[in-house]
């Protein structure tokens, strides 16, 4: 399981141009089944994706073709988890 970090760089403002194709980059991923769970990080600062069933070259790929990535709009971390325990409703991770 990875997280994602999307933090915005000193080109924040050109995230509206870009928008729509970060958006469906976003849809691609839920479609891929890879994306669990995306989300803003308060106070303006970026993103976050948690990510399941992929490898992480794949990831780092597929986070590289963010149009926001691609525009330096934002710097991508990606770390990884190796989950030890999880509520059982999240059961389904640990497999």
């Amino acid at each position: 399981m990875f997280f994602v970090l999307l933090r915005f760089s000193q080109n924040k403002e050109q995230a509206s141009h870009y928008m729509d194709a970060h958006n469906q980059w976003i849809r691609r991923g839920f479609d891929d089944g890879v994306f669990l769970m995306v989300g803003s990080l308060q106070s303006g600062l970026g993103g976050s994706i948690i990510a399941y069933g992929v490898s992480r070259e794949d990831l780092e790929n597929r986070v590289n073709e963010d149009p926001f990535v691609v525009e330096r709009i934002v710097a991508a971390e990606i770390l990884e988890i190796a989950l030890k325990k999880a509520d059982a409703r999240l059961s389904f991770l640990l497999g």
